[in-house]
């Protein structure tokens, strides 16, 4: 037996699919009659077996790979300082968010090994193979490089092949391509580009038989790479770097300010426990504990609603990705279009529509279309059209049949008339059909001419064209009379025509500054005509072909510049999500075939639907329960709005925070005693951040949605220092009223304290949770308005209370009541004005992107 030739890493399969059968049996050292068993199992220890590896994570590293997060660092200090100050119940609160998040955490890594595993399940567990010169059933798992595969009707292809004969033989690639039509192939390299040679893991035979050699087994197929794709470790999402950057921020804050608190404290000659608890209080207290529990809820709350709209999101936290979304990428069929074919045009002269219909009624009524297994044939058998034509031929008899041949692009019928007329119906691509119209009587050059130009139209219109031929009957061999002098009756033009709602969808994700693009595995023209009559401007359009071989910067600006990408590989599919990314855009990408689980793994939202594979909703996202871009724009809107009430608490509490702890800071330097025990500072945070879990069903004004939203350090940063240093001036303020006005003691010093700043950060939300100004153009939710009121009272009763003792606290005057509710409507005027300065830069609309050039579009 010969030995498989080394050149190097094997070829991909767009490699072997170009290559000629007699080369690709020499390199992989086989030949027609396969290998010897002794060869097999030589080449099963060497290359292993035909299955996909399986995930080998442990749990428990997973689980612990959640706690890398500064964010939790900050909260178990939290659970600390709240333990070792006696506030049981705050420290076991932080301990079930902090459990939350990690719970939510593992859950979402541990999905890949799922995925892995449906793919795996995909493989079929037998194949038939030449071993010792015959055809033998054996286990998948043995199947080897080198390796002859025979298959028929109804097989799961074992691995990855390259064909060497076929009869008729059609697959169904679905499974990986999404295209719904069964793809035609060939033993012969060369013609149209793509994998016409090829058969891939897992797709099942349709019709017809051949044999194909092994080139590929176990995690080297497509399907393999898929797995090990999945079983990768996940990019994190922008929501999740975003979230990630904004916790280092605020722990190099809150350490700069710890360490100046514990340091002011030790010179001034403060006990250095007690100084500790303070400054671990003040970290503490610019942390916002809650932030967790408020996206948790935000992200619950989004959920339900997304799934009234029938969007089932599989990780909570994608929801806010949905809002970032700038380009998505989506194929084509059953998304655009209805993902079924019709009969929608008829090409021939004026007036002989009837003639046409008349000759496909006779091909259907000879019953051939039963055996060719042509999806085409069914679909004109239901057309109202045919069936009309077809009663009234229905006395024609079927006199002799050559079957469809994919080699040959057509088919034949000898077929009768009840009164004795004979004759040859021919049907077929069209182009071949009008190579064979050139010697009938009657039939010229200025015939074909206009034929051409027919034919032409149609395809510009991007429909699927077949022909219908005819010729008198003379006795001859079918396969002879098909052959030639055939006269041209006309033209069937399919189409998978555009959902309805298609062009609705499409203008409300424009409308909502996200760019579509369309990957297809369809002719380039057909997916041009698509996009156009559903409203998609065609800028630029490339084929797998042209995407060979660019440089990853080539890429990228191609990628800018262009709206559809026609006939990719699933391999391109996932470089040019990456392409999109190293752009600086977030990335959706919606798809439903095994081949599109990387690239929905890779984008930045993965989106899938319910009548997609398993391995594609699990790779995904989110699920659309109706493969409708209406349906996403939903979900788009649903997570700005989520994403919008996660922002407003986070710019509210690290500003209002920020402020209260500078203040802190501030006036421990000159006080003798502390401005704000531990515990007071502690029952603080917790009033005001439960007071906010109401956030998530507040309102978000229009304006807020209408384009892409993304984390903005530099806005919350600016937050910080404006709004920050306004609160700490009334606080300040309240500092001088009570030492100065009211003579106050450590106790009442306190109560004022506390009260002004629960009161002041409390309502300052009505400001921060709107661009508009005034802020009262914007009305909150009730439950938020019902709950920061409520707050605001219980801070007002506190000192009052019979707990006010044990907390340290005494009643306050009545002359500060007074001066407090003067000192909150000026603090808040103050915000207003200092809003505009804050959000100038985050509230503008964003700049119109410049018109690229178009992109080169190939010859259809």
């Amino acid at each position: 037996m010969n030995q498989p030739r080394r050149r190097g890493p094997a070829p991909a399969l767009a490699e072997w699919a170009v290559r000629d059968a007699a080369d690709v049996l020499e390199r992989l050292g086989t030949g027609p009659g396969g290998l010897s068993s002794a060869e097999a199992a030589r080449r099963l220890a060497v290359h292993g077996p035909n299955s996909l590896p399986r995930g080998g994570h442990p749990a428990l590293a997973i689980f612990l790979r959640q706690l890398k997060n500064p964010l939790l660092g900050l909260l178990l200090a939290a659970v600390s300082v709240s333990f070792v100050v006696g506030q049981r119940l705050d420290a076991a609160i932080i301990v079930g968010i902090l459990l939350l998040s990690v719970v939510l955490g593992f859950v979402d890594e541990f999905r890949a090994d799922r995925s892995a595993r449906m793919l795996e399940a995909r493989l079929t567990r037998t194949a038939r193979v030449l071993r010792d010169g015959e055809i033998q059933r054996v286990d998948a798992e043995s199947l080897v490089p080198g390796d002859i595969l025979v298959v028929e009707v109804g097989d799961i292809i074992a691995a990855d092949a390259r064909v060497l004969e076929t009869n008729d033989l059609a697959v169904d690639e679905s499974i990986a391509t999404g295209e719904s039509l069964p793809a035609e192939k060939r033993a012969e390299a060369g013609g149209e580009p793509g994998l016409a040679t090829m058969l891939l893991s897992g797709t099942v035979v349709r019709s017809g038989r051949g044999r194909a050699v092994v080139v590929a087994t176990g995690p080297r197929t497509m399907v393999g790479a898929v797995s090990a794709d999945l079983l990768a470790a996940g990019r994190p999402t922008e929501f999740e770097r975003g979230l990630r950057r904004f916790s280092l921020l605020l722990v190099n804050v809150t350490a700069a300010l710890t360490a100046f608190i514990l340091a002011a404290n030790a010179v001034l000659g403060r006990g250095l426990l007690e100084s500790l608890l303070f400054a671990l209080a003040i970290a503490v207290g610019l942390t916002p504990q809650l932030l967790p529990a408020i996206v948790t809820v935000s992200l619950a709350t989004g959920g339900r609603r997304l799934a009234r709209r029938k969007v089932i999101v599989r990780r909570l936290v994608a929801i806010e990705d949905l809002g970032n979304l700038e380009v998505l990428f989506s194929d084509k069929t059953g998304t655009l279009t209805e993902g079924s074919i019709v009969l929608e045009a008829l090409g021939c002269p004026p007036g002989a529509e009837d003639t046409l219909l008349g000759w496909t009624a006779s091909w259907l009524l000879a019953g051939i279309h039963g055996t060719s297994g042509n999806a085409l044939d069914a679909v004109l058998a239901a057309d109202e059209r045919i069936q009309r034509a077809a009663a009234a031929r229905a006395g024609w008899t079927l006199r002799d049949e050559f079957p469809f041949s994919y080699q040959l692009r057509y088919a034949a019928v000898a077929v009768e008339s009840p009164s004795g007329e004979r004759w040859v119906v021919v049907k077929g691509a069209a182009e071949e059909l009008l190579a064979r119209c050139t010697a009938a009587p009657g039939w010229g050059e200025e015939w074909q001419a206009a034929a051409a130009a027919a034919l032409a139209r149609l395809a510009d219109d991007g429909l699927r064209v077949i022909a219908v031929a005819i010729r008198p009957d003379d006795g001859r061999e079918l396969a002879a009379q098909a052959a030639g002098e055939l006269r041209l009756v006309g033209f069937l033009g399919f189409s998978d025509p555009p959902r309805p709602e298609a062009k609705a969808a499409v203008e409300r994700l424009a409308g909502l500054g996200i760019e579509v693009k369309i990957l297809t595995g369809d002719h380039p023209a057909v997916a041009r005509h698509v996009c156009e009559r559903v409203g998609i401007t065609v800028r630029g359009l490339l084929t797998g072909a042209d995407l060979e071989g660019l440089s990853p910067g080539e890429l990228r600006e191609a990628v800018a510049r262009t709206t559809v990408f026609a006939r990719v590989s699933p391999e391109q599919k996932k470089l040019l999500v990456q392409a999109a990314q190293a752009g600086g855009r977030d990335v959706g990408f919606l798809g439903d075939g095994v081949n599109d689980a990387p690239a929905i793994r890779q984008a930045d939202i993965g989106i899938s639907v319910d009548t997609a594979t398993d391995v594609a909703k699990a790779a995904a996202d989110v699920v659309l329960l109706e493969k409708d871009l209406g349906v996403l724009a939903d979900g788009v809107l649903e997570g700005r709005r989520t994403f919008a009430n996660t922002v407003k608490y986070i710019l509210m509490a690290t500003s209002s925070n920020f402020g209260n702890m500078f203040s802190a800071a501030g006036a421990s330097l000159f006080l003798s005693f502390l401005p704000m025990r531990p515990t007071q500072i502690l029952l603080n945070n917790f009033l005001y951040d439960v007071s906010e879990l109401t956030i998530p069903t507040d309102a978000v004004d229009e304006e807020l949605t209408r384009r892409p939203a993304h984390w903005d350090l530099r806005t919350i940063s600016r937050a910080m220092v404006v709004f920050g240093p306004a609160s700490s001036l009334f606080d300040f303020l309240t500092f001088a009223l009570m030492l100065r006005v009211f003579d106050a003691g450590e106790s009442r010093f306190q109560s004022g304290w506390f009260v002004e700043s629960l009161c002041t950060q409390t309502l300052v939300i009505f400001v921060l949770r709107t661009h508009r100004v005034p802020f009262w153009r914007s009305r909150p939710s009730l439950p938020l308005l019902a709950t920061t009121l409520a707050c605001v009272a219980l801070a007002a009763f506190i000192p009052y209370s019979p707990a006010a003792g044990l907390l340290n606290f005494e009643p306050l005057p009545a002359g500060f009541l007074l001066a407090l509710a003067g000192m909150v409507v000026t603090y808040l005027a103050l915000v207003e004005l200092a809003k505009r300065i804050v959000f100038a830069q985050a509230g503008a609309p964003p700049p119109a992107p410049a018109p690229a050039p178009p992109a080169p579009t190939p010859a259809a």
